[in-house]
């Protein structure tokens, strides 16, 4: 079985554990989900989900997130990581799109990773779900689940992996393979405590067959006892 005949067995299988696999960051448009993606970053989609309830309400437009001084918007976002930092990337941000797009989020690549606090991950995921452009968003999740999968080296840097998923998945599954990696990443093959022992991908994966070792020899000693 070759990488490409690998990666669909992959992608079939994941499609029957996780079909409704999506966005869960909260957003009604692209702003939104701009200001929520640049939030999440070592962040939980949970918390991002329950700071961005009352954020949302207050803040609208760019416009409005100016119209407060830093520290109230750093308080806003209090329980975030590093909210200090992505405060201030809000405010540069909302300045940028002010003064440069009308208010509005580029709907160009380039012109997402140009805004602060807005790397490659964040400009594929709102290209991806808020305009409808395929990509493959590389989060912790589907980084983690890529190269337990061994369809990316360990030493591979996230650009790579999203090089190398991209030449296996079929260009119109991008985005939709990103949703249903990071299910899988979540839910499944979690970064501590994997589901191994259940998981109908194990005969595919080198690192959960070496992580199953000691469980299947100590099953066996179990029964010679």
């Amino acid at each position: 079985m070759n990488a490409k005949q690998k990666m669909r067995v992959v992608l079939d299988q994941i499609a029957l554990m996780f079909p409704d696999a999506h966005c869960e960051l909260v957003h009604e448009n692209p702003f939104e989900l701009t200001i929520a993606v640049l939030l999440s970053a070592q962040c939980t989609d949970e918390t991002v989900n329950k700071v961005t309830a009352t954020l949302f309400q207050k803040f609208k437009r760019p416009e409005h997130y100016l119209s407060v001084p830093l520290e109230e918007l750093e308080q806003d976002i209090r329980r975030i990581g590093l909210f200090r930092s992505k405060a201030s990337n809000i405010q540069k941000l909302c300045r940028i799109l002010i003064d440069k797009y009308d208010g509005e989020v580029p709907q160009t690549y380039e012109g997402l990773v140009e805004l602060p606090g807005v790397g490659r991950k964040t400009a594929n995921v709102v290209m991806s779900n808020a305009f409808g452009v395929p990509a493959i968003a590389v989060d912790t999740h589907v980084e983690r689940v890529s190269k337990r999968l061994g369809f990316a080296k360990t030493e591979d840097s996230v650009l790579v992996v999203e090089q190398k998923l991209m030449k296996l998945v079929p260009r119109d599954e991008w985005t939709i393979t990103h949703h249903r990696l990071i299910f899988f990443g979540r839910y499944h093959c979690k970064a501590q405590s994997p589901q191994c022992a259940i998981c109908p991908l194990l005969d595919l994966c080198k690192e959960g067959k070496q992580r199953m070792k000691p469980i299947v020899k100590s099953k066996k000693k179990g029964k010679l006892a």
